[in-house]
């Protein structure tokens, strides 16, 4: 299935919008770009839709990032479809995470209406149903999906003091962990050798090892241990572990050559936000230090769009923040574009605000004294406007919204009041019967369906075997060694593993031992 419109340049300015309305036919104008488009829907001016103007924003931009914000109800959740499912058609893999469970639809074709037909024709808009090639992942296998995994030693120390909720010295004592296992060749596969590797180094012989770089306190260690408990009794453990899933499969394209839509299903894990937001950022710094640099290209490689945002950013520390500004800075650069979804423009640090070119805003309430700052906030966010924009943001419909986005020049766009296509896909959640079939008859099912337990940290200093899954004991005092032996003592034991000892020869040195790591502190894992 091929582009849903002529991306051929115009032969000059259309007649139809010189006749336009006051500054409408400039704003038009504005919209009126040569290539490869996406077709968002028409101009609204002075309460009047008018087909003939039509909003769009360029396929080259879509890289530049974007925001995606309105109150709930307003119709974020379809505008995001609409793009998607168009990026689909132009070729471009989407990523998108189903907080609710009414995104599956995206697959099906969409049921035509009265509502539909009307909406399609005030926006001048073809509309025929069509669904899109999709696979559907879930975190741990919780829920509907092919389950989505990482390793701790991939998820890497910042991320995982993000959804511990640990402090900045908390923080920067469980990087010490990490260190200390990337160092000693000890594999955090899960949880339990996270607990392990942190209890062995509260002991006498941890305390040894760690002499040469720095302590770590029973207090802190303290902590550490029990916000891992409780984040595996809310049910966080099958989230990590093997195999990890490899976020190049995010860039596959259908057979037929449309971008696959991959759909993280997020139902079962609700009320788990920071886990779901975190998770999403560590998905994006995996792509991010794994893909080559491209520069600017004719269409995004993948474009990813990260709802609830507001939950990545809430109670996070300075470094974390600094980290999601310079991944989100970075990124495009590989291709990728990042559309942050979520109720107003605050709710993103200006740091990384100020790097999404592409806006759509939909609707906001002010209800309160606090809603009225939010509604004086998010105006000063735009460009100067033809538009009251303060008494146009609490009067758009559903399906409306104030759009600018960047140029095919990477210049902002004056202001369109927009009201919004319908999307071709079914607005609803799929069949739950056809989901899981889906799923089950994927490709990716056998690779990632079926967790493994390898011998990893926890059955290195413990001694247990392979697939145990019980709480990780601190490690007990040694046995005196019999006279005239002397016992290797445990790092002598992990230095001549086969693990560690392949590792140092391929790198000699003990900075190359430590696993390189990126941003956020992922491992960067080998493709």
């Amino acid at each position: 299935m091929g582009p849903q419109h002529d991306s051929s340049p115009p032969p000059g300015p259309d007649p139809a919008l010189s006749g336009l309305p006051g500054p409408a036919g400039k704003i038009a104008e504005s919209y009126a770009f040569g290539g490869p488009v996406l077709d968002l829907g028409a101009l609204l001016w002075d309460g009047a839709c008018l087909p003939v103007a039509p909003v769009r924003v360029p396929l080259a931009m879509l890289n530049r990032h974007g925001l995606v914000a309105g109150a709930t109800g307003t119709g974020k959740t379809k505008t995001l479809q609409l793009i998607a499912e168009q990026l689909s058609a132009q070729g471009v893999p989407v990523f998108l995470a189903d907080v609710k469970g009414d995104v599956s639809g995206i697959s099906v074709p969409g049921t035509d209406s009265d509502q539909v037909r009307r909406r399609a024709a005030e926006v001048g808009q073809d509309w025929s149903p069509a669904g899109c090639p999709a696979e559907f992942y879930a975190l741990g296998g919780l829920g509907t999906g092919i389950p989505l995994r990482a390793t701790v030693t991939d998820f890497g120390p910042l991320l995982l003091a993000k959804v511990l909720g640990l402090n900045a010295t908390q923080e920067q004592s469980l990087g010490l962990v990490f260190h200390y296992a990337d160092a000693k060749g000890l594999e955090l596969t899960d949880l339990k050798d996270l607990r392990a590797v942190t209890a062995f180094l509260t002991s006498d012989a941890g305390r040894e090892e760690l002499r040469t770089v720095g302590g770590l306190s029973a207090q802190t260690a303290g902590v550490i241990l029990r916000a891992l408990t409780v984040f595996e009794q809310e049910g966080a453990g099958p989230f990590f572990g093997e195999p990890a899933f490899d976020s190049g499969e995010l860039l596959r394209t259908a057979p037929d050559g449309r971008g696959l839509v991959s759909v993280l299903e997020l139902p079962a894990v609700q009320d788990r936000p920071k886990l779901f937001s975190t998770f999403l950022m560590w998905l994006l710094a995996d792509l991010f230090h794994s893909l080559p640099e491209v520069g600017d290209v004719s269409k995004p490689k993948l474009v990813f769009f990260f709802d609830e945002a507001h939950l990545l950013f809430r109670d996070a520390s300075k470094a974390f923040l600094e980290s999601v500004a310079q991944t989100v800075r970075l990124i495009r650069s590989k291709g990728v574009g990042v559309f942050f979804v979520t109720q107003t423009p605050k709710d993103v640090p200006a740091d990384v605000l100020g790097q999404l070119g592409n806006r759509v805003q939909h609707a906001l309430r002010a209800f309160t004294p606090d809603d009225a700052k939010a509604l004086k906030a998010t105006v000063k966010t735009f460009p100067v406007s033809a538009y009251d924009l303060e008494e146009a943001l609490t009067s758009l419909g559903t399906g409306e919204a104030a759009i600018t986005v960047l140029s095919e020049r990477g210049a902002p766009t004056p202001v369109a009041l927009t009201r919004l296509r319908a999307p071709r896909s079914l607005m609803g959640p799929a069949d739950p019967q056809a989901l899981d079939r889906a799923v089950r008859e994927s490709p990716l099912y056998e690779r990632y369906a079926q967790a493994v337990d390898r011998e990893s940290a926890y059955e290195k200093l413990t001694g247990g075997g392979g697939g145990a899954k019980e709480e990780a004991p601190a490690p007990a005092p040694a046995s005196p060694p019999p006279k005239g032996k002397e016992e290797p003592s445990l790092l002598e034991q992990v230095v001549s593993s086969g693990v560690f000892t392949s590792l140092a020869r391929s790198v000699g040195t003990q900075l190359g031992r430590e696993i390189t790591r990126s941003i956020f502190g992922t491992a960067r894992r080998r493709r």
